[in-house]
């Protein structure tokens, strides 16, 4: 049995603990890093990670009113199964290429080490994929001042200004900091209770919201029922922008990558870790989807709300004001752990980045304190979420169009590795023990379409006829994105990377 604290191995047990950590450095040594971190996650430590990447019951809470509006129940139940199903092919792909390569610099040092002769692919995933795991720290920090917010409002009924708001963002950005600077005990043991706590929120929001609402839907309802409050005509259009709400909340199985050099039998449990994570998110956010949807009493008078999160309104209608805080506070709390892995995430990817020279500063961000932790890479993920934060003051438009170019950023990342899983399926010689066989191409074809599909639909207007204040921007703030890794990549990193740097190498044989 894995313990999460740090032991002295012995006799039995921890001869056990102690060959697993043997041969998880040996395999780390065999792609060429040295071992610089204590593994000290179990399986339920990395599933956490995941599970507080993903954050089932945050994403749902705050995208509930985006499958809503487009689609209403129908356009909800079904696009949950359908994205889920084709986060899951994703996650397998995922798996397989993680059971390979279990480094921290996750989907990165994948896709640099399946296409050595394109650095650029490397570079360019690795910068994409870091700024968006900051981003989407930013994001859940904002959401948890938006949740205290809607608090104020349902309990006292007190409006905060978008100032206040933004500072309560800062305060969980530093708080987020100084938690992550704790190191891998700290993080571990949290993400570990992030799995007790979604499965036991869960389980209290959906008795709650299915014992005291005072009408509940019908089945009929729940399962056929269309809503369109978009501006859009076609029926088919305005269910697929529905899908957003899904993919929005299931995006983050991959973090559990991002600590695999911390993990005991990485190459085993991080793999498991990211399909799991994908198949009970699927399952914990059906149970909590339904319940909502037989649990919502007014649909218009969601979307006319003033609170900050519109599922406040929807828990306030269903079972009153002293329980509406119950239910904000359980979501609150796993978002409180969901902007913390980010930054734990985006971190570890500085980290990777900078000890392959694709990152400046490598001495500085390559540094371990005392605890363990990157603490360079996680105060530059605070200063930046910080930054960001301040967006939200002068224009909130401003911001979601950040954080939806989070989403986007996330995913075609995701299709760096899967496309070249595609186009070059020869191009991993000795797989780990997490394999698909014979299924490994369908699987990545049909991850890679779906990774396709998605980036355009998350650029599409949501609303007709589009102006300025509905439109979606989010293209721009992906290009914008795009543009500077772009200059990054001409003015500096083609001359400093070159692919993953050796820090270890593994001696030859001794003759005798």
């Amino acid at each position: 049995m894995v313990k999460l604290e740090h032991r002295d191995f012995s006799v039995g047990e921890d001869k056990e603990e102690a060959r697993d950590v043997s041969v998880s450095g040996q395999r780390l040594q065999e792609l060429g890093y040295a071992v610089e971190f204590r593994r000290e996650m179990s399986l339920f430590g990395v599933l956490g990670m995941s599970f507080c990447a993903i954050g089932i019951l945050t994403g749902m809470s705050s995208a509930f009113q985006t499958g809503l509006f487009s689609g209403g129940p129908l356009g909800l139940f079904w696009g949950w199964n359908i994205c889920s199903l084709f986060m899951f092919l994703i996650a397998l792909s995922l798996a397989e290429i993680c059971s390979t390569y279990p480094t921290m610099g996750g989907l990165y040092f994948w896709v640099c080490k399946m296409k050595p002769d394109m650095p650029i692919l490397g570079f360019f995933t690795g910068w994409l994929y870091s700024m968006a795991m900051v981003f989407t720290g930013a994001s859940g920090n904002l959401s948890i001042a938006l949740y205290l917010a809607s608090m104020a409002e349902v309990g006292q009924g007190r409006t905060l200004t978008r100032i206040e708001i933004t500072a309560i963002a800062w305060a969980m950005n530093i708080f987020s900091g100084i938690i992550n600077t704790i190191g891998t005990k700290a993080i571990g043991r949290m993400s570990a209770f992030n799995v007790w706590w979604t499965l036991g929120g869960t389980f209290v929001l959906v008795i709650t919201l299915l014992v005291k609402a005072p009408v509940k839907n019908s089945p009929e309802f729940v399962f056929t029922n269309f809503q369109n409050f978009t501006g859009w005509e076609s029926k088919g259009f305005v269910v697929l922008l529905g899908f957003l709400q899904a993919v929005y909340t299931l995006e983050g199985c991959e973090t559990a990558a991002q600590v695999a050099e911390e993990a005991v039998r990485a190459e085993i449990l991080a793999p498991l870790a990211v399909v799991g994570s994908i198949a009970g998110s699927w399952l914990i956010g059906l149970a909590y989807m339904l319940s909502l949807l037989f649990a919502v009493q007014n649909i218009a008078s969601v979307k006319a709300t003033t609170y900050a999160i519109p599922i406040s309104q929807l828990f306030y209608d269903a079972v009153g004001p002293k329980l509406a805080q119950v239910c904000l506070v359980v979501v609150l709390l796993a978002q409180v752990m969901a902007a913390i892995t980010n930054f734990t995430a985006s971190s570890r990817l500085f980290y990777a980045l900078a000890r392959d020279n694709a990152f400046p500063l490598k001495k500085q961000f390559i540094a371990l304190n005392r605890f363990q932790a990157p603490y360079w890479g996680v105060w530059v993920s605070v200063l930046i979420g910080c930054l960001i934060s301040c967006a939200y003051i002068g224009s909130a438009v401003a911001f979601n169009a950040i954080l939806s170019s989070a989403a986007i950023s996330v995913m075609l990342s995701y299709m760096q590795p899967i496309l070249i899983r595609v186009f070059w399926p020869d191009s991993i010689d000795d797989f780990g023990p997490f394999r698909l066989g014979k299924w490994s191409w369908p699987v990545n074809l049909a991850g890679f379409l779906f990774c396709i599909f998605v980036c355009v639909l998350f650029i599409l207007p949501t609303a007709y006829p589009v102006n300025v204040l509905n439109m979606n921007y989010s293209i721009v703030a992906v290009g914008g994105l795009l543009v500077i890794i772009t200059i990054n990549w001409f003015w500096w990193g083609k001359h400093s990377f070159k692919g993953p740097v050796k820090t270890w190498v593994t001696p030859s044989p001794s003759l005798h």
